[in-house]
């Protein structure tokens, strides 16, 4: 033996392909479809896929299987995100209130932004993104936040993953945006999935890295309670009191092992 020896988990492997590959698909995925993009065969796909709705991984319809947000809910449990979520809620409320906006937190997820908090606007209208919408970091205006405050040594190893992933990315441009970004402490720019729209957004700083963004979609109107240079300030004053608050959660350190009960 080399000391090198690596455990096989067929089952495990198989069921985490699933799952990777319902992740990555925007439509639910058929039986068959399934089988031909894994090269695994219906009898060992149809096992698995009975175990994973069983445990509430997967949801089955007409159209096929899709993840459900089961997987999602499991890493929000995890104590720096749980953290992070109770202390951005209150705070974030206050600034839907007083805005008359909708807002959203996103973290890094891979290579994507992930939404885990959304405030819808108060009143009878408003825009609002839902919690779990992903979308690209160098494609999202809070994704960009996310990537530019970083360290340097962060920042170029989540681009080195971008480029992988992308490879049509406007390198040049990108890290000018970047660099603007924490010149400015923070970014504006018109939403680029929908027209009339403008997101704002601000990092969730802890030791002077993002752990977090926070975006307001500003939807523009005669019956807006402040401007967007308003919501763009109080957007700002959000994130900073999001990260005094949740610094010394999120910074404090460990109990030693044998300490805990």
């Amino acid at each position: 033996m080399n000391g090198k020896t690596r455990y096989q988990a067929p089952a495990l492997k198989k069921g985490l392909e699933i799952l990777e590959l319902l992740a990555g698909a925007s439509e639910p995925i058929i039986m068959s479809d399934i089988s031909t993009a894994l090269g695994r065969s219906v009898s060992e796909i149809f096992r698995m896929l009975q175990v994973l709705e069983e445990h509430g991984y997967i949801a089955r319809a007409e159209d096929g299987y899709r993840l459900t947000n089961r997987l999602f809910t499991l890493g929000m449990s995890q104590p720096p995100i749980r953290d992070l979520a109770s202390t951005a809620l209150p705070i974030m409320q206050d600034l839907a209130r007083n805005a008359g906006q909708s807002c959203h937190l996103g973290v890094v997820s891979g290579v994507e932004m992930v939404v885990i908090i959304a405030i819808e606007a108060p009143g009878l209208s408003g825009f609002a993104v839902r919690v779990g919408y992903r979308r690209p970091l160098h494609r999202s205006n809070s994704g960009r936040i996310l990537l530019a405050f970083q360290s340097p040594e962060n920042r170029e190893a989540m681009l080195r993953e971008i480029r992988a992933s992308d490879h049509m990315i406007e390198e040049l441009d990108l890290v000018a945006r970047l660099d603007a970004a924490v010149a400015t402490g923070g970014a504006v720019s018109p939403s680029p999935m929908l027209t009339g729209i403008t997101d704002l957004s601000a990092p969730i700083l802890v030791g002077g890295v993002a752990r977090a963004s926070l975006t307001m979609p500003f939807v523009d109107g005669a019956a807006n309670r402040a401007s967007i240079d308003q919501c763009n300030d109080l957007v700002r004053a959000a994130a900073q009191a999001i990260g005094t608050a949740v610094s010394p959660i999120m910074t404090a350190p460990s109990r030693p092992l044998e300490e805990e009960e």
